[in-house]
């Protein structure tokens, strides 16, 4: 069965499912602690809404959506939280959305980048928080549909709370009258708002590992390499979002863009341009801390040897000293046990002079060898 076919199916289904069933009201667009219940079809929809002339109106169901936004000439922003093939196939099949931008939907992890399928743009971006239980950067991942008259965006993972972005809109109704992109713009500023936090936490981190470094923790290294990893993949999803811009700014006189609107994304893209140099400098200060941190490391094994070699040294002058004093002591303790063998045939044995000719002799030996050894100073 083709793929368009076997969408066409499942939507039958899915529509009798919603006749039937019908849906509760909408739950906020906000990842709770665990997954969303899917309702009634077995969608993962935590929020669906028709936008007519700014007013929000909340459908039923999707079908009711779709009708209402053919008839009332509204804009339809559906949002779904970690949805199955079939939901997304659905609302894919509804909307005409390209088979490739709906494959990566479906298989997630995908680089942040906008492509453009006809008058459908397809967005993937990726958000950023900071969990400062575990001092981690945690990236997300978003993914957005934007056509004529409708917004799907699929969420991933936890970030970003896109609740607080509908509240912006529907407070704001001259916002959603400028169309879809307004809604791309308001989802960019809040992910590109929602960095400044992240950086605050990783500068806090910077700082701490500085503290560490001269303050000789051991396991600094190890927390240097960690935190530029996590620099590093926060690096890969803020850099791109300079493409996505230039990509979007080309394209402001060909969709008519609403002036206003290309001023409020200009605006977005300077704030991530300065989002992109700071990281740019955290990672340059990480690697600086590294060098240094293996400066410090070398000069303290340098000053450990250098402490070891002089305790070696200083070993030695005493090994002399006691092998001085030992070869000082031993001639007269020689002279002294030769003489004082108690034998009948002896040289010296009745001389009269024997005795202090063997005192004279051990002292003599004595000084002898004590100023070979101070002249060798060994003392």
């Amino acid at each position: 069965m083709r793929w368009y076919d076997r969408i066409t199916s499942l939507r039958e289904h899915l529509g009798k499912s919603d006749r039937k069933r019908g849906r509760g009201e909408a739950v906020p667009e906000t990842a709770p602690a665990k997954a969303p219940e899917r309702t009634g079809s077995g969608t993962a929809v935590v929020d669906n809404a028709v936008y007519c002339d700014g007013e929000r109106i909340e459908p039923e169901s999707l079908d009711q959506t779709y009708e209402l936004i053919r008839e009332r000439k509204g804009l339809g922003w559906i949002g779904l939280y970690r949805p199955e093939r079939e939901n997304i196939e659905a609302i894919a099949f509804e909307f005409g959305l390209h088979p490739l931008a709906v494959e990566d939907a479906l298989h997630a992890h995908q680089r942040p980048k906008l492509e453009r399928y006809g008058d459908t743009l397809f967005v993937v971006l990726h958000p950023a928080r900071y969990v400062d239980s575990e001092e981690v950067v945690d990236i997300g991942e978003l993914h957005m549909f934007i056509g004529p008259d409708f917004v799907v965006t699929i969420r991933h993972s936890e970030a970003p709370d896109l609740r607080p972005v509908r509240r912006r809109m529907e407070e704001h109704p001259e916002l959603l009258r400028l169309g879809p992109e307004a809604v791309l713009y308001a989802v960019l500023d809040r992910i590109v708002d929602d960095y400044a936090p992240v950086l605050r936490g990783v500068a806090i981190d910077i700082d701490q590992i500085e503290t560490q470094v001269f303050d000789g923790d051991a396991e600094v290294s190890r927390r240097i390499y960690q935190l530029g990893r996590e620099v590093i993949d926060f690096r890969h999803a803020v850099e791109p979002l300079a493409d996505m811009f230039a990509s979007l700014r080309s394209g402001f006189d060909k969709y008519k863009v609403d002036l206003e609107l290309q001023r409020l994304l200009r605006d977005v893209e300077d704030h991530s341009v300065r989002v992109n140099e700071r990281i740019d400098s955290f990672r340059e200060l990480l690697n600086n801390m590294l060098t240094a941190n293996a400066t410090v490391v070398a000069q303290r094994q340098n000053e450990e040897m250098r402490r070891m070699t002089e305790t070696s040294l200083a070993q030695n002058e005493e090994i002399k000293r006691i092998s001085s004093w030992a070869a000082i002591l031993f001639a007269p303790t020689l002279v002294g046990t030769v003489y004082g063998m108690n034998f009948d045939h002896m040289p010296e044995l009745h001389w009269l002079l024997g005795y202090p000719f063997a005192i004279v002799l051990m002292l003599t030996v004595s000084v002898i060898l004590y100023f070979v050894f101070k002249a060798k100073d060994w003392l």
